[in-house]
């Protein structure tokens, strides 16, 4: 069976890549470097558990569901753990982490229980980022390039939930956190990567016509064009009393 939550992992790449500013901000806000141990959540094939080894300032476990991309982590990645489990049933015990970082997970996850086990293995004063997207608000202009529709059926179809960014702060905030959100500040060129992301979802004839058509289009016209895709910035604080 198709694991549509984990991209190729020169897609995750790009996909981190894209983040990067977002998450460097949220990180230096809540200290990293003061920070460990501390939880890779559905870290794939490792693009981001990397960073999260150089910058923390204690051990780093990397946990994904899929043992071949922790394969692929661990080689590519010095001094961390690796543990295959899933993020609904968190292997650790109580208080084990400082900080948690998770991006683009939720939206393949129950968030309500992933919710509760990270607030479970935070210690008191730990903080978990997540950075979730939401389909529902992408904004695209000219309306020929608009894709929203598709990413919306095509997550749908293959399990995950295209608009749990804006349930996020509801979620959190449930499980026990105090929560702070902020969003990408950022409106951008559409990237072309978006494409590649799209047709490894399980799309139908009508869809992949429409995305052949719109991707033509882009490379035969110059600039004028964007993309934005709403992504939700959560920094959840783990009260200490």
């Amino acid at each position: 069976m198709a694991d549509f939550s984990l991209p190729s992992r020169a897609l995750l790449q790009q996909q981190a890549d894209w983040l990067a500013p977002a998450r460097a901000r949220l990180l230096r806000r809540v200290q990293v470097a003061r920070r460990g141990p501390v939880l890779d959540l559905a870290c794939g094939y490792g693009a981001v558990t990397g960073e999260l080894r150089r910058r923390s300032g204690g051990p780093v476990v990397a946990l994904d569901r899929s043992l071949s991309a922790l394969g692929e982590a661990a080689a590519a990645v010095e001094r961390a753990r690796f543990v295959c489990a899933d993020a609904h049933r968190l292997p650790f015990r109580d208080g084990a982490f400082q900080l948690v970082y998770s991006q683009l997970a939720l939206v393949w996850l129950d968030p309500d229980e992933v919710a509760r086990e990270v607030y479970r293995v935070l210690r008191r004063g730990g903080v978990w980022i997540a950075l979730e997207p939401d389909y529902g608000g992408m904004i695209e202009y000219p309306p020929e390039i608009a894709m929203r529709g598709i990413w919306l059926r095509a997550i749908a179809r293959a399990g995950g939930d295209p608009t749990v960014g804006r349930k996020l702060p509801g979620i959190l905030a449930t499980a026990g956190f105090d929560v702070r959100i902020d969003l990408l500040e950022r409106v951008e060129p559409p990237s072309p990567a978006r494409f590649g992301f799209l047709r490894e979802l399980p799309l139908n004839e009508t869809e992949l016509r429409l995305l052949d058509r719109i991707e033509a289009m882009e490379r035969s016209t110059d600039g004028g064009s964007f993309v934005h895709l709403p992504v939700l910035l959560a920094t959840a604080l783990r009260q200490s009393d």
